[in-house]
């Protein structure tokens, strides 16, 4: 710990304080100048989050730089106007804690594309109590990447090889595309170990389900689907619900998340489609980004979970596209062996040229008929504005309820301390 810190711890025992109770009293400013940045790991504390928050470069980003991790949330998050965002009621209303969850960035895709919004990220983080040790990694880039593919790889195989102790969170920057470039870059069997040991999470969505496909089938080892630093925390007004979420499942070791319809993945499908009555199942989740997953069809970087329960969403992508990449996966033997398949949102799908009808649910049916399998949709997940956090990789229970829902319980995943976290440092 700095010296600035140990004076302020030394103050506060002093006082017969705590570090969070008194931490909780300052505004942002005032924590960013007490902690400093040695208490923030090397947290680029070069600008106050108020000036970021009155950057309009920020704004610009949200419309004129979307990729497919960020185009919906951009769109459909209610984001607070610019001139409404007074310096003075921000500071007012902000409290923050000491960060020590130990925390690294890896960017395995595109790159941020801002960097005062990456600052007003890194800033929430370390108010929510996130040490984070690796801020600079947010300015690499190479052509549209966050870097070169060594560089990137490295954020991970570092870890694998010791060169870097492994942190209690593993958080992606964003998503877009590039992860797949970096698989055969990572020992991931020693990676999972390592991460296993230490109770690492990793945590990401999007493009980075190829790292977490990857992580599972070779290490062995679970993720969490989450949002990300640049997609989620970065964003002007990030999604409180998303910001829960994400808390409860890092400190959750029993989380359970229940679906009411299956209207995200299409309003014309029940939440259950099966050919007998519903059944409770349980087996390992594991999936993510459909375009992801189905790119990986046939390498062995692709997860063979027996009795395994498949997860599936994505964006952008018309009903024949997502039928040809399911078709990509069924033809390469994924779904054999599977209890079920769990689809999150399919969002901006848009209607098919030839035949209105040949939609989302046409294709969900399709899939249901080639493999006999339960098909539970809905789950609230995906480039949504709020999300539900959960684990890849752990133990699933999926249980059917009285009212044509269902409820997915979790277990066997790493967590952290709940006290750990201030949740309201995320969007604040």
């Amino acid at each position: 710990m700095g010296a600035k810190s140990q004076l302020l711890k030394d103050n506060i025992s002093k006082n017969g304080h705590t570090a969070s109770e008194t931490i909780s009293g300052l505004n942002r400013r005032q924590f960013l100048r007490q902690v400093g940045i040695s208490a923030g790991a090397g947290l680029l504390v070069t600008q106050s989050m108020t000036q970021a928050l009155a950057s309009s470069s920020i704004e610009q980003d949200n419309s004129t730089k979307l990729t497919k991790d960020d185009l919906p949330t951009a769109l459909m998050d209610e984001s607070l106007p610019l001139q409404e965002a007074a310096p003075e009621t921000l500071q007012a209303q902000t409290s923050c804690i000491i960060p020590n969850v130990e925390t690294r960035l890896f960017a395995s895709s595109n790159v941020g594309g801002s960097n005062e919004r990456n600052q007003l990220a890194l800033d929430r983080l370390a108010c929510a109590g996130f040490k984070v040790d690796n801020p600079a990694i947010t300015t690499r880039q190479y052509l549209r990447f966050a870097g070169t593919d060594s560089q990137r790889a490295s954020d991970l195989q570092n870890i694998a090889t010791g060169a870097i102790a492994a942190p209690r969170l593993l958080l992606g920057v964003r998503g877009g595309y590039g992860a797949v470039r970096l698989l055969p870059m990572v020992d991931w069997s020693t990676l999972g170990r390592i991460m296993k040991e230490r109770g690492t999470i990793l945590a990401g969505f999007s493009d980075v389900t190829a790292i977490q496909c990857a992580l599972l089938a070779k290490g062995n080892m679970s993720s969490l689907a989450a949002p990300m630093l640049y997609s989620e925390f970065g964003k002007i007004k990030p999604n409180r619900v998303s910001c829960r979420q994400f808390a409860e499942a890092l400190t959750n070791p029993n989380l359970a998340i229940n679906i009411a319809d299956a209207s995200l993945t299409s309003q014309n499908l029940p939440s259950i489609l099966t050919k007998a009555e519903p059944k409770t199942i349980t087996g390992t989740i594991w999936g993510g980004n459909l375009s992801v997953v189905s790119a990986l069809a046939g390498s062995e970087y692709l997860p063979r979970i027996d009795g395994g329960i498949v997860f599936l969403e994505d964006v952008g992508e018309q009903a024949y596209r997502i039928e040809r990449m399911l078709y990509d996966l069924y033809l390469g033997g994924a779904f054999k062996g599977q209890q079920a398949i769990v689809f999150g949102a399919l969002s901006s799908t848009g209607e098919d040229s030839y035949d209105k009808r040949y939609d989302v649910a046409t294709v969900v049916r399709q899939l249901h008929k080639l493999t006999g399998l339960p098909i539970y949709s809905g789950m609230s997940f995906g480039h949504i504005g709020q999300k539900h956090s959960f684990p890849l990789g752990a133990r699933c229970q999926i249980s059917p309820n009285a009212i044509g829902g269902y409820q997915l319980t979790f277990t066997d995943y790493p967590t952290i301390k709940a006290d750990a976290i201030h949740v309201e440092g995320l969007w604040q």
